[in-house]
């Protein structure tokens, strides 16, 4: 296939488009550059501009691009984030409905941070959205897909969990406290992760593209959800170290403000339900051995 990514240079990026090379398929990479390389195509979301007609003839478009979520969020930083996925999806999205040759397949990435903070509650894909700042982007950047959806293509939405990578990513900015020994659970430790080794993330994208019964939110999480305390033992099991020095929660609000109580503090146990009926099967379903392997231990 001839298949157009964003976010190329991001934590998923990176991991995926050597596996669609390495299969045979041809990636042509959509950036933000003046001056394009000959695999890569210019455009510029914030100003609203893409070159339409050279995205005519592609098979499918991966589309991973936005504003990292990681850091405190100020108020600047909360409209980097939103516009940057909802802006940037639709201005792709209307672009793709305007071609001649529109491509079959949009893979379009999502989060689960749609379900904002459910306690235990297991969530499925027909779920209702939470009331979080990130729940209400996640639902804005879903619905900025519809232009392609109208036009008849096929939009996969993957709601993407926690991504293990040592490559980067949110546990590489936990590993320091952890492989010191000052790691700990964060406020009561009860809250649920719903985690995914980066191999499972690229392995869904890749279902996503082939599977062309497949459409809509697609829960991209392993089938093991598991609470903060338990990923903190698991983390530290991994790494052979203690963690007994707890973030309590009033000081992962003064830390990392809003950004805690969406990310840190949310409890959000999702179902990868359509995944697993769809007859994906997971690398590492389970959190020991994806930890093991990404840490390289």
């Amino acid at each position: 296939m001839r298949i157009v990514v964003t976010g190329s240079t991001g934590l998923i990026g990176r991991a995926l488009i050597p596996v669609l090379q390495s299969q045979g398929h041809s990636v042509t990479r959509l950036v933000r550059k003046q001056t394009p390389a000959a695999d890569e195509i210019a455009w510029n979301p914030a100003q609203g501009k893409i070159p339409t007609s050279e995205l005519e003839g592609f098979d499918a478009v991966v589309h991973l691009a936005g504003e990292s979520i990681v850091g405190r969020w100020t108020a600047a930083k909360k409209v980097r984030i939103r516009e940057s996925r909802v802006e940037g999806t639709r201005l792709l999205s209307e672009a793709l409905a305007q071609l001649r040759q529109p491509p079959q397949t949009l893979v379009s990435a999502s989060a689960t941070g749609y379900y904002g903070n459910q306690y235990d509650e297991v969530m499925t894909e027909t779920s209702s959205a939470g009331v979080l700042f990130l729940s209400s982007v996640c639902v804005a950047w879903e619905e900025a897909t519809e232009p392609a959806a109208r036009h008849g293509i096929r939009v996969v939405n993957p709601r993407i969990g926690f991504v293990l990578s040592g490559a980067g990513g949110g546990l590489s900015a936990m590993l320091p406290p952890f492989k010191m020994g000052v790691g700990g659970r964060v406020g009561n430790g009860r809250q649920y992760l719903s985690w995914i080794a980066i191999d499972d993330v690229v392995g869904v994208i890749l279902h996503a593209l082939t599977k062309t019964d497949m459409s809509g939110p697609v829960n991209t999480v392993a089938p093991f959800p598991v609470t903060n305390a338990e990923f903190t033992r698991a983390l530290g099991e991994a790494l052979h170290r203690p963690t007994v020095f707890p973030l309590p929660a009033f000081a992962a609000r003064l830390v990392f403000g809003e950004m805690a109580d969406n990310l840190l503090l949310a409890s959000t146990r999702v179902n990868p339900a359509r995944l697993l009926a769809s007859g994906y099967a997971f690398r590492f379903p389970k959190l020991p051995e994806a930890l093991r392997h990404v840490l390289g231990k």
